[in-house]
């Protein structure tokens, strides 16, 4: 089995977070082109997978994240949700006007803005978000692709979906048309869910109930390891990486990292 790039978030951040994040290359790829990023002091995390089919998409996933965390701390609100929406339309910029002479490059993206009673997610491509409340986990995005028009259609289901040929062609990614489109959601964070933005290496590989029985485990670290094990026992053929955020339950105490 291929070692794993450990990474870990064991920063103290907000109060009430457990967060703990893994990424790893897969059996099959010699690369890993997928980015993750943990900024709890802000409340920011994402997940960003380069494009295998373009020669850049490497590139282009690293330098999301390199704008996310370029970000000034003390950014709070409506003032952070701008800066982030700002930084990856700069990135979509760049790689647009690169395009003629470096050849395509485009990355998914998927961003959770998480406040004390409040989250917004931001998406394009297929890396997802997800919510683990009560015991049930429900994906909060959908994927831009086009086994998702099928599902939308009725005529698949999301864990047929996911395994589809046409899972693999994008319809919405940054850097890839001339518009950038970003979808977006917000909702109430309650004490104790769990949130997970990954990419489509791990959805793609694991059915939602082996995900579910791994995000079980009494603490995130122990979640993280868990899922990350059940990837590679199985054929794990693209890159996985993912983000695990949990909000402390009613009378949890301090700041954990896992």
């Amino acid at each position: 089995m291929r070692e794993a790039e450990e990474t870990v978030c064991r920063t103290a951040g907000p109060p009430a977070l457990e967060v703990a994040a893994r990424s790893h290359v897969g059996h099959l790829r010699t690369r890993n082109e997928d980015r993750w990023l943990c900024r709890p002091e802000l409340g920011l995390f994402a997940v960003a997978d380069g494009m295998g089919g373009l020669l850049r998409g490497e590139l282009a996933s690293r330098r999301l994240i390199e704008a996310l965390t370029s970000l000034p701390s003390g950014l709070v609100g409506r003032d952070l949700e701008a800066a982030v929406e700002q930084a990856i339309a700069r990135v979509h910029r760049d790689l647009r006007e690169e395009l003629v002479s470096f050849g395509p490059s485009g990355s998914t993206i998927v961003v959770l803005l998480l406040e004390p009673r409040r989250f917004r997610v931001l998406w394009a491509g297929d890396s997802r978000c997800g919510r683990l409340r009560a015991g049930r986990l429900e994906w909060l995005t959908t994927d831009h692709n086009l086994a998702a028009a099928l599902v939308r259609r009725g005529e698949l289901e999301d864990e047929e979906a996911r395994c589809h040929p046409l899972a693999s062609r994008l319809t919405r990614a940054v850097g890839v048309e001339e518009e950038l489109l970003l979808d977006e959601l917000a909702g109430r964070a309650l004490p104790g869910d769990m949130f997970i933005l990954c990419s489509d290496g791990l959805t793609g590989e694991l059915r939602d109930a082996e995900i579910l029985a791994a995000l079980a485990a009494p603490r995130t670290e122990e979640a993280a390891d868990g899922l990350l094990e059940r990837v590679l026992a199985g054929t794990a053929r693209d890159n996985v990486t993912f983000v695990l955020v949990r909000v402390a339950a009613e009378g949890e105490g301090g700041a954990a990292a896992g």
